[in-house]
């Protein structure tokens, strides 16, 4: 029988038995969303300012209008570390999904060898004693090798689906790691914005901080100048000197802070930590941008990935209940084999030296004091934790996302307020420095008057660093827009293909 011949008969057995089950089995339940546990509004409770068509901007951090920031994105979504510790845990996983996907196909070998064996028999031989022959039994040492050349092949015929419920929980592994990655790059990202805008806003206090103490040194030389005239006491010089110095004192602060932002920030990108001293911020840095229109609550759990991530997880344990359940039951097995086997090599491929096999086989579970049945009631138990676990992500998605837009509110009326201080306190500062040089106050209603001024435009800016991030917290909620994470420019957008 040849080669073919021989693999024909298989594929025709295989053939037969996949037929007479076509159709038929996949143990185990197909998979379906479950519900989260709780009524989902048709729209955000706290988004009733807001459109819902969802948002559709790709890179959402280029609404805050500034290159350095989108190049920054840019570099960490290369660079980072995590997420090339991500790719790597994807492309392992991948590489599981395609062992499942082989078990579904044969399986062919190639079988060689050659054998050298020594052994001692017994032949009878004449042996010549006197003028006669006589026979004699003796022993007599051969040496045979044995050459050998096959191909051996096997195939299981997934009666019950057990392979195919593999397959299908790989795949889901697949797109869970896929959609793991995606939720690493949406924190690096976020993160990085993070880091840069509280960076802006630390440059901002440290330009407020120069700002006060040179106001501070003028109005000590002022009330130097007049007590030297008489016009002032010695307690007014020692409380301008005072809040000089805690002025002072409060900038090492500020530019260490700054440095450590610096440096959180190289990490991030990859680098060396460094640190850069402060950029003079321009006086229009904030520029709120427009709201973000939320969407409907359905939307969230086809745009989030830490969600799409519990899902797929759900896919995976679904699926391995299935094979917990197809492991309890018989398996068949085809095998073959053809090769040449001969004691001399020019023989080898003769005909005569031709060896062929061809079986099937099945095994049944019969006594395994229940370890199957154990591990079926224990995949069928961690579903049943998925579930839980998928319906809490959602719940935390759909909280932050509610937080978020409360946040902006309650913020923006914040700053409104403080807006609304700061320019009191501008005026107040200006009445006060005026009715001190007349005469009119003491230097201690000027003292508090100007702190109370920088004190609002410090709480101004950390406001607007609240809306800032609030922002980011919100696009990060909502799961939308987002860069993919790659290794080369060429490469953002595209996905392993299971």
């Amino acid at each position: 029988m040849k080669t073919g011949t021989l693999f024909r008969h298989l594929l025709s057995a295989s053939s037969l038995i996949l037929l007479s089950c076509a159709g038929c089995m996949k143990l185990g339940p197909d998979y379906h969303r479950p519900e989260p546990g709780f009524a989902v509004p048709a729209a955000y409770r706290q988004a009733d300012a807001y459109e819902h068509g969802g948002i559709r901007d790709d890179r959402w951090w280029m609404v805050f209008g500034d290159p350095t920031l989108n190049h920054l994105v840019e570099e960490v979504l290369r660079n980072n570390l995590d997420i090339r510790k991500a790719t790597a845990v994807l492309l392992q996983v991948a590489s599981r999904f395609d062992a499942a996907t082989a078990e579904r196909f044969p399986r062919l070998d190639l079988q060689a060898g050659i054998q050298r064996q020594r052994q001692t028999t017994q032949v009878t031989v004449p042996v010549l004693q006197g003028t006669s022959f006589q026979m004699k039994t003796v022993d007599k040492r051969i040496t045979i090798d044995t050459r050998s050349l096959s191909l051996p092949a096997s195939f299981e015929v997934d009666l019950w689906g057990r392979l195919a419920r593999a397959e299908e929980a790989a795949r889901a592994d697949l797109l869970q790691a896929l959609e793991n990655r995606r939720t690493i790059a949406q924190g690096i990202v976020a993160e990085t914005v993070n880091l840069y805008l509280n960076m802006e806003a630390l440059e901002r206090r440290i330009g407020i901080a120069r700002q006060s103490i040179e106001l501070y040194r003028h109005s000590l030389s002022l009330v130097e100048g007049r007590y030297r005239r008489g016009l002032a006491s010695i307690l007014d010089v020692r409380q301008a000197r005072r809040v000089l110095a805690r002025a002072q004192a409060s900038l090492p602060a500020l530019r260490q802070e700054l440095g450590i932002v610096q440096q959180n920030l190289a990490l991030l990108l990859g680098r060396y930590p460094e640190t850069a001293p402060a950029r003079r911020q321009p006086a229009d840095y904030y520029r709120l941008p427009d709201p973000v229109p939320p969407g409907l609550p359905s939307d969230l759990l086809e745009r989030r990935p830490d969600i799409r991530a519990a899902e797929a997880r759900l896919r995976a344990l679904n699926a391995r209940v299935g094979v917990a359940k197809a492991s309890r039951f018989p398996r068949i097995t085809l095998t073959a084999s053809f090769g040449y086997a001969s004691d001399e090599l020019d023989r080898l491929f003769k005909p005569e030296s031709e060896l062929w096999s061809i079986a099937a086989g099945l095994v049944q579970p019969i006594f395994d004091a229940g370890r199957l049945k154990a591990a079926q009631r224990g995949a069928e138990a961690a579903y049943r934790a998925g579930v839980v676990d998928y319906a809490k992500t959602v719940l935390k998605a759909f909280g932050e996302v509610e937080r978020a837009l409360l946040t902006r509110k309650m913020q923006l009326e914040r700053r409104e307020e403080i807006m609304e201080l700061l320019k009191e306190a501008r005026a107040t500062q200006e009445v006060a420095e005026l009715r001190y040089k007349r005469g009119l106050v003491g230097y201690l209603s000027v003292l508090d008057a100007q702190q109370a001024r920088y004190e609002a435009e410090e709480n101004l800016v950390l406001v607007e660093l609240s809306l800032l991030t609030n922002r980011v917290s919100l696009h990060r909620a909502l799961g939308g827009g987002w860069g993919e994470p790659t290794n080369g420019p060429g490469d953002i957008g595209k996905d392993p293909k299971p």
